[in-house]
C-alpha cells in the first residue's frame, strides 16, 4: 500500500511539475535525477546504506530470538512465568 500511495504521489507531483514549468523543464529535472540516481558515490552510499539495514536486522532477529526464547523458558508447566531474580534485558556490551 506504501508503494501504491508513493507512486500516486509521484504521478501527482510530475503532474504538476510539468504543467507548470513545461516540457522542456520536466526533461531537464527528469536528466539531473537520472544523473544523480547513476552517480557512482550516490550508488555506493545507498549500497552501504542497504548493507548496514541488513546488518542491523539480522542482529535484532538474533536479539529478539534470544528474548522470546528467554520468556519461553520462564513459564512454568501451568503457563505462569516464574519469578527469577537475574535478568539482562536492556544490557549489551556493544
Amino acid at each position: 500500500m506504501r508503494y501504491k500511495l508513493m507512486f500516486v504521489a509521484g504521478l501527482a507531483l510530475g503532474y504538476v511539475i510539468g504543467t507548470r514549468a513545461g516540457r522542456e523543464q520536466y526533461e531537464r529535472m527528469k536528466k539531473s535525477a537520472k544523473d544523480l540516481a547513476q552517480n557512482p558515490a550516490v550508488r555506493n552510499a545507498a549500497e552501504s546504506a542497504a548493507q548496514t539495514g541488513r546488518q542491523a536486522a539480522g542482529k535484532a532477529l538474533h536479539v529478539v530470538g534470544d528474548q522470546a526464547q528467554k520468556i519461553r523458558s520462564r513459564r512454568d508447566h501451568d503457563g505462569q512465568f516464574a519469578v527469577y531474580e537475574e535478568d539482562d534485558w536492556g544490557t549489551s556490551n556493544t
